[in-house]
């Protein structure tokens, strides 16, 4: 379950806060300071997680690598935990592909899906189990039913007939939260990811156990460029709402990133807001005269994976900038020597922000994660810090992007003002697997006329790879804030006459 503060997301936390003190500190030698960590952060010489404390040190030397945007090194080779950091050091984004990454000696080469029984069986006489089986795949062995595993194709049946549920199905979790069908095994059973499917939502991450998956991060650069004296923006996505804590409101949120070093803070609710203005005019454009159906762009996973499986459609998903590239470019068309942080809950951003038409815009990813690994480093008391500087103002309909329907809800409530006669149908869908499900009714023309909203993450944005709560409590703490505000639709936002000038070119 997602916001449970557990042994894997405890190491997370402290490797991004240790990032973030090497990168604080004046270091001299940072190949000798990243060598320590492992140390501190796990001292002694008992194992706390695993059977080797070294086995536990040097997974956490490939989560400091990765984190820093290096890539994992190869068992089968010698390379310094260092190799590489020099590097590294830099006020610019740094990390190759893939962004994604399975630490493989962490891997506890989980099973494949598997059904089979448990000691729970009681041998009862109707045996609805053995006559369910659509490939006689279980049989009766001293008393109790026994799945033949060559013969079984993992359908269910046998789960569903048993009136003692005594038949399970276990998976490998990362496999089976990975809409994308991307994960598989080695020879080894350890996880391999088919990079030509991923599109890197990060749901895989964040449903490993075992702590095995991890993306690559940006937090020491992105001090780096504040240490070089560069003014860095934040630009804060609007699924923040609660993630560093009940009492931490926008203001205080505000005021300890400023803490952190940066020069400003900016609502992304903003580009949401033009991003809204830009789908609607898309969609009266485009459906159904030139298109029977359009989809949101929003969500980059969702995007990726649209274009991936179905090519055919490509042109269907609206070419509307990101909330996160329109809200980047107002930041530097006003100041154009700054740089932009997008501060989100998305691992997939990280990707987009990497593509050659959105880097000159955005300058670094950071997740609420790694920001708070941020706040433990620089010592900053979120519950205690005034602040009384505001966010600058997206609307409602803007802030509510952030939860699954947020995005088309905004489209259609704009177009039913402003064309109060023309019917906009909408069809969201959160997760890749529904998003997928969605596209093929699309295929077979069910959805004619619609609006398609995708969301890779079950939830929406609010239940991104790099949130801090429970998936419910950001739904509702994001729409209570979104609620609070008095500008309502997106056309009422005071930065959308800076559309075409954020979007031409």
């Amino acid at each position: 379950m997602r916001g449970i503060y557990n042994s894997v997301t405890d190491l997370r936390r402290k490797v991004f806060a240790a990032i973030a003190s090497m990168a604080y500190e004046d270091c001299d030698d940072l190949a000798k300071r990243i060598e320590q960590i492992p140390y501190e952060l796990l001292p002694g010489d008992k194992a706390t997680y695993r059977n080797s404390i070294f086995l536990e040190r040097a997974i956490i030397g490939e989560r400091l690598r990765l984190g820093m945007g290096l890539p994992t090194r190869d068992a089968k080779e010698f390379k310094a935990l260092s190799d590489g950091i020099e590097e590294s050091a830099i006020a610019k984004k740094h990390y190759d592909d893939p962004l994604v990454n399975i630490i493989k000696f962490a891997c506890n080469a989980c099973p494949e899906k598997k059904v089979f029984v448990t000691n729970a069986c009681q041998g009862c006489l109707s045996h609805q189990c053995t006559e369910v089986c659509p490939k006689d795949a279980i049989h009766i062995v001293n008393g109790r039913s026994l799945i033949d595993q060559d013969k079984c194709i993992k359908c269910g049946r046998c789960m569903e007939a048993c009136p003692y549920k005594a038949i399970t199905k276990i998976e490998r979790p990362c496999a089976a939260s990975c809409g994308m069908d991307a994960i598989h095994s080695d020879e080894d059973g350890k996880a391999v990811i088919d990079y030509d499917k991923c599109v890197s939502c990060g749901m895989c991450l964040v449903n490993c156990p075992f702590g095995a998956i991890v993306d690559k991060g940006q937090i020491f650069q992105t001090i780096y460029a504040m240490k070089e004296g560069h003014r860095v923006v934040a630009a804060v996505a609007p699924a923040f709402v609660g993630q560093f804590g009940p009492s931490v409101t926008p203001e205080k949120l505000t005021a300890a990133l400023k803490e952190l070093g940066f020069s400003d803070v900016v609502e992304v609710a903003i580009g949401a807001d033009l991003c809204t203005i830009e789908e609607a005019e898309d969609f009266m454009d485009k459906v159904p005269e030139k298109q029977p159906w359009m989809a949101t762009s929003c969500c980059p996973a969702w995007s990726v994976m649209a274009k991936k499986l179905f090519p055919q459609y490509a042109s269907y998903v609206s070419m509307a900038l990101t909330p996160m590239v329109l809200t980047a470019r107002m930041i530097k068309k006003d100041d154009p020597d700054c740089k932009v942080v997008f501060i989100g809950p998305c691992a997939a951003k990280k990707l987009e922000a990497s593509r050659k038409s959105v880097r000159s815009d955005v300058d670094f990813v950071l997740t609420f994660e790694e920001v708070m690994g941020m706040f433990v480093a620089k010592g900053v008391k979120l519950e205690e810090i005034e602040g009384n500087d505001p966010l600058l103002k997206g609307t409602n309909r803007g802030r509510e992007f952030a939860v699954s329907g947020g995005v088309a809800k905004a489209v259609k409530s704009l177009i039913n003002k402003k064309h109060p006669e023309v019917e906009v149908k909408v069809q969201a869908a959160e997760g890749l697997k529904n998003c997928k499900t969605m596209l093929m009714m699309a295929k077979a023309g069910r959805l004619d006329g619609y609006l398609l909203e995708g969301m890779a993450c079950p939830g929406g944005c609010v239940a991104g790879a790099g949130t801090l709560q429970p998936i419910a409590k950001s739904s509702a703490a994001v729409k209570k804030y979104a609620n609070e505000n008095t500008l309502v639709n997106c056309d009422e936002s005071p930065y959308g006459d800076r559309l075409e000038e954020l979007t031409k070119g």
